[in-house]
């Protein structure tokens, strides 16, 4: 009698157990595709796992830097282009003399967003 409470214990808690998080690989491979000026595969990333640029901009950081930085520094125009396009324009004031010294293409494109 004990052992079938022990088994019915040990499973109603094994399926109450939080499921392993991935959002480091998340966060990681949105790296490595901003790294790699990889469009496709970051809007893909996005869109199956239902995420936004908006609300990932501020909890994600690339080499200690934004991702609209990062993207800057490595000169990726195109994943550059999707960031402008994707974030609110306040966020996009912050960061326009930085992203100026670094990448004078984001920078056009933030400035021409902005206006």
């Amino acid at each position: 009698m004990k052992v079938t409470y022990y088994i019915v214990f040990f499973v109603f808690t094994y399926t109450l157990l939080p499921t392993p998080s991935y959002a480091f690989n998340i966060s990681k491979n949105i790296c490595e595709y901003i790294a790699a000026d990889d469009k496709k595969r970051l809007r893909k990333l996005l869109k199956q796992n239902r995420l936004k640029l908006r609300k990932l901009f501020t909890h994600i950081s690339c080499n200690a830097d934004n991702m609209l930085i990062f993207a800057a520094k490595r000169k990726t125009n195109k994943v550059g282009e999707l960031l402008v396009k994707k974030l609110p324009k306040e966020v996009l004031k912050e960061h326009l003399a930085e992203t100026e010294s670094l990448s004078p293409e984001i920078a056009t494109l933030i400035k021409e967003r902005i206006k």
